[in-house]
């Protein structure tokens, strides 16, 4: 039995497969498998899949005959096959640094109950650097509880499955809330698992994440997803008894969030506006709404001067 198996789930990725298996293939940690999981892809995806069939490594290739329309019902067909004792889900349009595995797993060896280990990420649009993950320290355990408190609760800090491994046993405690959401299932996920142990969190960036119009998170922002999903999570979130009185105060700060964001389109923002109306209060809303938009009317009357 491998210690980690790797599942690569593929939906029409092609120009960035092969650098995706690539990176994993030449881990200076040897001791792993991997399965490609690929969702009906449209484009020359099967092609560079099969040039990798014989490679030793190369567990499992699977070709869904459908689209599943949910990466999540990939990750859990993925994971219930997999042998490993921990998992790692590497997402076919990212890629990583060849000692991510090795930081991430000998750390987490070091706290038996460790059951989460992950590190920092960079996200690119094409060649661009467009933001980078942090922590304050190079290496830092946590019990789960603290590390939903404090990481998890106004936003997914594990936004990127690629940055992390997790131990494949906690997956049978895990509900399958998870696969309700198109955009905040991983973020579920990675609480319900984090709760059943002690989390690793490396300081060190080992991971890029690509922002392109294909990826899931800019199609969830355009439409507003990320906030819609967020009520829906946050109401899970309290029936997990993990937010104490903070739930008003977490909806206003994602109300902030929401206001300054540009990536909305039209029709989804009256959406969105709509329901932190209804949740916060109009009079709330507006008191908020018209802050940042007076903050705007500056900046063009400054520009004019």
């Amino acid at each position: 039995m491998p210690a980690i198996s790797v599942i690569i789930p593929n939906y029409n990725h092609a120009q960035y497969l092969a650098q995706r298996i690539e990176s994993v293939l030449n881990q200076t940690f040897d001791d792993f498998d991997v399965i490609i999981m690929d969702d009906y892809s449209q484009d020359e995806s099967r092609t560079i899949i099969e040039s990798y069939r014989d490679h030793p490594k190369v567990q499992q290739i699977i070709y869904n005959p459908i689209n599943s329309g949910n990466t999540f019902f990939q990750w859990k067909k993925g994971i219930e096959m997999a042998k490993g004792e921990w998992i790692w889900i590497a997402e076919s349009d990212d890629w990583c640094e060849l000692t991510l595995l090795e930081e991430l797993f000998n750390a987490a060896q070091k706290h038996e109950n460790c059951v989460v280990s992950f590190c920092q990420s960079i996200m690119l649009e094409e060649n661009n650097v467009i933001w980078k993950s942090n922590s304050k320290y190079l290496g830092e355990y946590l019990k789960g509880k603290d590390f939903v408190r404090e990481h998890m609760l106004l936003g997914n800090s594990i936004f990127n499955a690629s940055m992390c491994i997790f131990k494949k046993r906690i997956h049978e405690n895990i509900s399958n809330e998870f696969m309700k959401y198109k955009f905040s299932g991983d973020w579920i996920y990675w609480v319900e698992a984090s709760l059943q142990g002690e989390v690793y969190i490396s300081g060190k960036t080992l991971n890029y994440f690509r922002k392109h119009p294909k990826d899931i998170s800019s199609n969830a922002f355009k439409e507003g997803l990320i906030y819609i999903e967020y009520f829906s999570v946050i109401s899970y979130f309290e029936q997990l008894l993990l937010l104490g009185n903070q739930k008003k105060r977490l909806l206003q700060e994602k109300l902030n969030q929401f206001l300054q964001d540009k990536r909305v389109n039209k029709e989804s923002y009256r959406r969105v506006a709509s329901l932190f109306k209804k949740k916060l209060g109009i009079n709330y809303y507006c008191k908020r709404a018209l802050i940042y938009t007076k903050a705007v009317l500056n900046k063009i009357i400054e520009l004019l001067k």
